[in-house]
């Protein structure tokens, strides 16, 4: 566990057994109670503190062997990660207190959020190592991140509202929902019971022992027993009213979906016991664990989370037999679902720098069942996609290093914790991992790594089966180093070079070559250069393999690359011809006919290739004549060399080009996505042509013969999808027609009316698969038909209407609005058909067809639409965002980012906003504002801090806008040089817990202890039953000037920054506001606020709950009173919200997973003169407006410049008001929460 540039730091005590009991799981509080009890083993003879991990979570009580109460302190510099008064708004400043403050509380460095004393009392008892319980009673409260609450607000009773709730998250989370060692090194036994209501089920990691009913019948308790020694960070838990479907064809699998859906898990789990029955017979080694269980959940964090003897899935990939394209998705998705659980749960990383082999090796085993599955292509065909998905990264964002421990990259984050790297760098980093893993496979062979992956688990499972004192369960940790000795000893070599090349270091290898026959000495002078000046790319030195096709058959020649630029002569073993007809022998060992015609006569080479194994992280650019690409892409036999074919022959817009991608589109035995691709690139070839194009437009006379009646070839037959090639054609070949244009660069007629007639003539009756994927793709191409309107505008400010719009718009909406209406009534599966018209009724309005009108997309985007269409409606809006500039959308956006109970949704609102800007760096704006930046710095600060994924988003988001460097619309303050001239240190940071609270705990005598505390300038003495700031019993003396960390005694964790926690106000008496605000609410201009309701409402700050006397019985009352209380329904929200009925969300044909939403302001049948005004009127944001608000709040901030020197705490009380305002500054108790249902913010009167 060593860290680069960090000491070595040991954990004085080993983990031997926890149990966790929850007592008690409220899901319309979203709320539980319960306690854990872990088992240490020490170390040292002087221990005396244990660190321990938990956010979020309220403690009551902490005692030792139940005998002993302890004491603990709390500390959590991630909460606030630039604390202080701090003016800066860089993210190389942003990015070190982000690292510290998690490092600071890393268990891997022997850290944690909650550092337990231990009593006196122990000390002889931890002086003859001896083990010893510590037992933490705790609960949680409305959680923000780590466990995940679906509440479906629809009535009816609990079974058909299905509320639910399960975990979900990054790495290390599991401290979100109970206390625990977060981190992966620290594996041990688990004993789980979780008592749930009658007509809930709750599913955990490990074997089901017993379930039991309390005494009142009203609730049971389900006991669950892990054996086998599992990390923290592997624990996860489900708790709903599912149903439960035992495979089988394997006993041990248990599946557990939502109501209603039953059906369609039975299909889509069928196959399960194939790739059990796959990965056993594979690593020649039983599955390690004695059950396994698949759960479907709504709103799932990720599509798959792995956890050991669980995966939790989203109820999406769900599908019956009459689905076609998300078969394919959801078979890998469970498949490699699977292989985590040798990889990944069973076999885990020690540490974060070791991350890239779990998942690496769980992606290729993976992938060698997609091999097996669906065939060689498609494997190969998905590794050229990782390997460009890498070199893209690599070359447009920065490097991607594996282990992170000997170098940092020079990303805007640091990459050395999970909790700080960009979620588009993990996604990049998974795809790295794989193809290190079968680059090794080319180094080693697949033979001997297969007997590596064995090795492991053999060893593995033998440590898991011994006691915690034998000091074999270090096997089920991997690291880089016990894989680099596993390797020597299984195969005898050395791949230290290897791993100090791919892992150690970032960047791809880019080679551009060309050749030139000579005839005189029958060879191929070739000539490859290294592009090392390129971003993301690396100097590599090694072997190289270059495949030459020739007359007389295919020949690989193995050259080793030294210098940047390399020259080398291949002998030819065939002799030049007169071109005539001959059979040619291919790497394949088949034998083909070939017109050689068009080839260099005096050439007996016929294409050349680099690399064709993929056996490098290497981009390719490569120069040969168009007909070696020609005959490249007609007769070579692997995938990739003819996607490589069909990208060169782009640039060769010739008849000949023509005629090769023509035969490939109608050659059956050619695979199925380069069909695909070659008709995408036959459009791009005929735009290149147009001037000289002879015939029917391209791809016209191909789809009728291939999709035509036989009486009349211009009908389409009816829909027949049993052959699976000629269906992906059918969706492909009218969306890459689409894509051609005549010589006035629009959409020719007859391709727009052939478009049009597949809509009227498509007949799905007779045909046993959906047709809604095929739909769905025809609205694209239809879209893809539509170019820029030209129109002349006659009266200033006027948009198109419904009388001046072209005939094909009028076909194009009459057909989007009956496909969305038809919708409504017959959703088809997962809402495909949707999905595409709002893309084209976007694609419209960007192109002036239509007024670009906001709120449509807004309706869309609520939450309680199904969740695909909520994805597309926030496409739609990011990119009105960009092309309007207009603030109060990108203010909606980011509301919709702070308070959406999606997660998902809100990580990809962020990724949107990072792929589609609304404007970058040094561009000028209208968005480019200081409310901006502070909302966005604010969101990273503290407002994301139990979601990793998220802040690390908004960080992605803030370099997009701003890059490194502090924005350039924020002023620069006077003092930020002096502070830093003057401190040379990071004063604002304080990512440790300070000296003198560590010297508190050195202490033995407790009096000498109390006597410290009652000197120290940040004492409390808080009360342990309240987590938030609302608590009025907090007593303390006057904070010192330096600016360190808040820390508790005694006390609960707090669920935002620790000022939040310190609040003057928090001791006054329940207040009562009322908000009055007007029915049409101005427009933000620069400074967001919360929405609110509209009309006038009373927010009432509740009162400080009373104390107990004690911890005890203050866990006891809590416990009572939680477990006692009646749950009542929750009050029915406005009209507006849209919700879903999971027994109603299965359309008839597909019995798909979806939503049905109810009647609302999207729900209305749509015409499409509905979608226009019958007047534009534009109304215009006056700058007056602007300015006045501008100046307003220029003198708010002169004022408080004014008092900057006045101490914080001994400011008045904030008006009540104002903390609404601030948002995530104070605790979510102390600002009192507002349901609103309006776009923007209203005015406010007190």
């Amino acid at each position: 566990m060593k860290r680069e540039g960090k000491s070595d730091v040991t954990r004085p005590y080993k983990l031997a057994h926890q149990t966790l009991c929850i007592r008690a799981i409220n899901l319309e509080k979203k709320s539980l109670i319960g306690y854990v009890e872990l088992l240490i083993h020490p170390l040292r003879h002087d221990l005396k503190r244990v660190k321990i991990n938990s956010k979020q979570c309220r403690i009551y009580h902490v005692s030792i062997n139940d005998q002993h109460e302890a004491k603990f302190l709390y500390n959590d510099p991630t909460l606030e990660i630039c604390q202080g008064d701090a003016k800066q708004r860089n993210l190389d400043y942003f990015q070190h207190c982000h690292f510290s403050a998690m490092s600071a509380v890393d268990p891997d460095n022997g850290n944690g959020e909650i550092t337990v004393r231990l009593p006196p009392e122990m000390y002889m008892h931890i002086a003859e190592l001896r083990p010893f319980r510590v037992c933490i009673e705790f609960s949680l409260e409305n959680p923000k991140g780590g466990l995940h609450f679906v509440i479906p607000d629809i009535q009816g009773p609990v079974h058909e509202k299905a509320p639910h709730a399960f975990t979900g998250g990054l790495n290390n989370c599991s401290r979100l929902w109970f206390p625990c060692l977060d981190t992966y090194s620290e594996p041990c036994t688990w004993k789980i019971e979780v008592t749930v209501d009658n007509e809930l089920t709750a599913v955990t990691c490990g074997d089901l022992i017993e379930v039991i009913s309390t005494t009142d019948k009203k609730r049971k308790t389900f006991h669950y027993f892990l054996s086998v020694p599992t990390s923290a960070p592997n624990i996860g838990m489900a708790v709903g009213p599912f149903e439960i479907y035992v495979d089988p064809n394997m006993h041990e699998v248990t599946h557990f979906c939502l109501p209603h859906l039953s059906e369609i898990l039975k299909y889509t789990t069928n196959y399960i016991h194939k790739a059990f029955e796959f990965y056993e017979e594979l690593l020649s080694s039983r599955y390690p664990y004695s059950c396994y269980k698949h759960v479907f959940v709504d709103e799932a964090y990720d599509e798959s989370t792995s956890y050991a003897t669980l995966s939790i899935l989203s109820t999406n990939l769900l599908h019956s037999n009459r689905i076609i394209d998300q078969t394919i998705t959801t078979r890998n998705i469970l498949a490699e679902a699977i292989a985590k659980q040798f990889f990944g749960t069973f076999i885990a990383m020690q540490t974060w720098s070791d991350a890239w082999l779990p998942l690496g090796i769980s992606g290729y085993l993976g992938g060698l069942f997609i091999k097996k599955t669906f065939g060689n292509n498609e494997y190969r065909f998905r590794i050229s996609n990782h390997l460009k998905d890498v070199q893209e990264y690599e070359n447009r964002v920065g490097g991607i290093v594996l282990d992170p421990t000997k170098r940092d990259s020079n990303h805007h984050f640091s990459i050395k914790s999970p909790h700080t790297v960009s979620p588009r760098y993990m996604e990049a980093f998974r795809s790295k991992s794989l193809l290190v893993i079968r680059m090794l496979e080319q180094r080693i062979g697949e033979q001997l790594l297969i007997q590596v992956f064995n090795k492991l688990v053999a060893l593995a499972s033998t440590g898991a089966s011994q006691k915690v004192g034998a000091n074999a369960w270090g096997n089920l940790l991997l690291s880089t180093s016990s894989f680099l000795k596993i390797i020597s000893t299984v195969t005898g070599k050395d791949i230290s070079p290897f791993l100090d090349l791919w892992v150690s270091q970032s960047g791809c290898a880019r080679f551009f070559g060309n050749f030139v026959f000579n005839r005189k000495r029958n060879v191929v002078e070739l000539e490859l250069k290294q592009d090392l000046g390129a971003k993301g790319s690396i100097k590599y030195v090694g072997p190289l393999t270059v495949t030459i096709q020739e007359l007389d058959g295919s020949f690989n020649h193995n050259f080793k690359i030294e210098e940047n630029k390399t020259k080398f002569d291949i002998t030819c073993h065939s002799k030049c011809r007169r071109n005539k007809k001959k059979k040619i022998p291919l790497m394949t060992g088949e034998e083909v006919d070939m017109d050689l015609s068009a080839m260099d006569a005096d050439s007996p080479v016929l294409w050349l290739r680099v690399d064709p194994d993929m056996s490098l992280l290497s981009h390719v650019t490569w120069e040969q004549p168009d007909y070696m690409w020609q005959y490249q892409l007609r007769y070579e036999r692997d995938i990739v060399a003819q996607r490589e074919a069909i990208r060169a022959l782009e640039n060769y817009p010739t008849a000949g080009t023509r005629r090769a991608l023509t035969d490939i589109l109608e050659d059956d035995h050619c695979f199925y996505r380069i069909r695909m691709e070659a008709a995408y690139c036959l459009a791009k070839v005929a735009n290149s042509m147009v001037g000289v194009w002879a015939g029917p437009p391209a791809m016209m006379t191909i789809f009728r013969k291939m999709f035509g009646s036989h009486s009349c070839p211009a009908i389409i037959r009816q829909n027949n999808f049993s052959n699976l090639q000629h269906y992906f054609l059918l969706k492909t070949i009218p969306n890459a027609m689409a894509m051609l244009r005549n010589i006035h660069t629009i959409c020719p007629p007859e391709v727009f009316k052939f478009i049009m007639e597949l809509f009227k003539y498509n007949d799905n009756s007779r045909n046993k698969f959906s047709d809604n994927y095929y739909r769905a793709a025809l609205v694209d191409a239809v879209a893809k038909t539509v170019t820029p309107a030209i129109t002349l505008m006659t009266t200033p400010g006027q948009g198109p209407t419904a009388d001046n719009l072209s005939l094909e718009t009028k076909q194009i909406l009459e057909e989007i609005t009956r496909y969305l209406n038809l919708e409504k009534l017959l959703p088809c599966y997962r809402h495909t058909v949707t999905v595409s018209c709002l893309s084209a009724i976007r694609t419209l309005q960007k192109f002036g067809h239509l007024p670009s009108e906001v709120e449509f997309f807004k309706s869309y985007a609520r939450h309680g639409v199904f969740r695909d269409i909520r994805l597309a409606a926030i496409d739609a809006i990011v990119d009105f965002i960009k092309t309007e500039s207009r603030p109060e959308d990108m203010y909606w956006i980011l509301s919709l980012v702070e308070t959406d109970p999606d997660l998902y949704i809100r990580h990809y609102a962020l990724q949107q906003l990072v792929l589609n800007p609304p404007f970058r760096r040094l561009e000028a704006s209208a968005l480019h504002t200081e409310g901006l930046v502070e909302r966005l710095w604010k969101m990273m600060n503290c407002t994301f801090s139990y979601d990793s994924r998220l802040r690390c988003d908004v960080v992605d988001v803030y370099f997009t806008l701003y890059g490194r460097t502090r924005p350039s619309c924020l002023p620069i303050p006077d003092n930020m040089v002096v502070l830093n001239l003057k401190d040379k240190r990071n004063r604002m940071n304080p990512a440790f817990v300070p000296d003198e609270m560590e010297e508190m705990f050195d202490d033995e005598d407790e009096e000498l202890m109390e006597e410290e505390n009652s000197q120290m300038d940040t004492e409390t003495d808080v009360d342990v039953t309240n987590i938030g700031g609302e608590d009025s019993s907090l007593k303390r003396k006057s904070p010192p000037a330096s600016d360190t960390s808040v820390v508790m005694s005694l006390g609960s964790v707090p669920e935002t920054c620790p000022e939040g926690i310190f609040n003057e106000d928090s001791t006054s008496q329940s207040k009562k506001l009322k908000l009055k605000m007007p029915s049409e609410p101005p427009v933000e201009t620069q400074v967001s606020e919360p929405p609110v309701v509209s009309g006038t409402q009373e927010v009432t700050v509740p009162k400080t709950p009373i104390t107990p006397s004690s911890a005890t019985s203050a866990y006891a009352a809590e416990f009572l009173k939680f477990v006692g209380v009646k749950q009542e329904p929750p009050a029915p929200e406005s009209q507006m919200s849209i919700t879903m009925d999971t027994s109603s969300r299965l359309s008839e044909g597909s019995s798909s997973p979806t939503n049905t939403p109810r009647p609302s302001e999207s729900g209305a049948p749509l015409s499409f003169a509905g979608l226009l005004p019958s007047s534009a009127s534009a109304t215009d944001l006056s700058s007056a407006t602007d300015s006045k608000a501008h100046k307003a709040k220029k003198k708010k901030k002169k004022n408080k410049h004014k008092h900057k020197h006045k101490h914080k705490h001994d400011r008045p009380d904030k008006d009540p008001l104002e903390r609404i305002r601030e948002g995530s500054q104070n605790s979510s108790e102390n600002s009192p929460s507002l349901q609103h249902s309006t776009l923007s913010s209203p005015e406010f009167e007190i």
